[in-house]
């Protein structure tokens, strides 16, 4: 069991040597390391995300997961939503679930699971962080998982409110 930290770190390690953030890493004022996003960098770091989650998938035989659009925009909505309500928790400031959001997306696939994080760290590092928790590693390695949706929201200091929302074959219902 102690080598598979060990593995996750090693293979998040090597990603991230393989495709430099795009972002710059600094300091903020008080001394806190900050990864600053680029607005222009979306479709990288969604991409790269989904490269570094699919080779997890792949080291462990599971199917690869595709980028949706719909889970996309689930995404960016609650990344910005937990922004305002300045707390990391799965519900909207209107009351709704990650079933509810995907729904008003469009998405008619099953909900596997959505995963959040607060922080101001580079989304491999927040995958790594995620990877080391049964409950949000069980979102990403779900067999039944089939696309996936991933954005942010950066706040003017620096931090970054980010989610990453599972889906499965779309006509099965959450």
């Amino acid at each position: 069991m102690v080598r598979f930290p060990f593995l996750i770190a090693v293979l998040v390690t090597f990603l991230a040597a393989c495709a430099p953030p795009s972002g710059g890493v600094g300091t903020s004022d008080d001394g806190t390391r900050v990864y600053r996003i680029n607005t222009r960098d979306t479709a990288e770091i969604q991409f790269r995300m989904l490269d570094s989650v699919n080779s997890l998938r792949e080291a462990r035989g599971l199917t690869q997961l595709e980028l949706s659009s719909e889970l996309n925009a689930a995404a960016a909505t609650h990344s910005r939503d937990m922004a305002v309500q300045n707390r990391p928790w799965h519900f909207g400031s209107d009351g709704s679930s990650p079933i509810d959001r995907v729904r008003r997306v469009g998405f008619n696939g099953l909900l596997v699971g959505e995963n959040i994080s607060e922080t101001y760290e580079t989304e491999l590092e927040t995958l790594a962080a995620w990877m080391e928790l049964r409950d949000t590693r069980d979102i990403i390695l779900a067999r039944e998982a089939r696309t996936m949706g991933f954005a942010w929201f950066q706040e003017p200091a620096g931090k970054i409110w980010w989610t990453l929302i599972v889906g499965g074959d779309p006509g099965r219902s959450s």
